[in-house]
């Protein structure tokens, strides 16, 4: 049996895409998942379940999700410890106590890529932000107080951009990381 993590992306926002997390939780365990635990309100869900790769148990969640919420969200899903691996790779920058500074993992959706995404989105402005692609995914931390002021953060909801990926605080994925 392994340990999965599932990233929702754009559920429970101001009201849009709502969907309750003990419902989900019901649906996934009806799927024969094991062990399903969420974290917070945003669709982060880990759960257990016999070996099966990433990308059929995407297409499973979303699919349920299709059927019982009426919803097309776009699902990420990645084993717990290739998660473990890639947080043990992050930048010395990344992951900090600064308060000052906001840390997030940028995951890409199928069949986008991290490099692809980081192209798009363009060189991270000066002193405002930092990233650093590990995995098909995206450490990036920028400046809390001028964050408006950089280029990612005007590009990362944009067309073409937000659609393919769903973004995790590093203090979020630390929790979910150890559950």
């Amino acid at each position: 049996m392994k340990r999965y993590i599932a990233f929702l992306r754009g559920i429970n926002i101001s009201g849009k895409n709502k969907i309750p997390m003990p419902e989900l939780k019901a649906y996934l365990t009806e799927l024969g998942y094991r062990d399903v635990r969420t974290y917070l309100n945003s669709g982060n869900v880990a759960f257990s379940v016999d070996e099966m790769n990433a990308h059929t148990l995407s297409d499973a969640i979303t699919e349920m999700i299709r059927k019982r919420f009426g919803l097309d969200i776009p699902v990420f899903v990645i084993l717990q410890e290739k998660l473990e691996a890639i947080l043990s790779k992050a930048p010395v920058w990344w992951g900090t106590s600064d308060r000052e500074v906001y840390d997030n993992l940028i995951f890409v959706l199928s069949p986008a890529t991290a490099e692809s995404i980081a192209e798009k989105i363009g060189e991270p402005t000066t002193e405002l932000e930092q990233i650093c692609v590990c995995d098909n995914t995206i450490f990036w931390s920028f400046n809390r107080q001028n964050y408006a002021k950089s280029n990612w953060w005007k590009k990362t909801a944009s067309t073409g951009i937000g659609e393919r990926i769903t973004i995790r605080t590093a203090n979020t994925l630390k929790k979910i990381a150890s559950m």
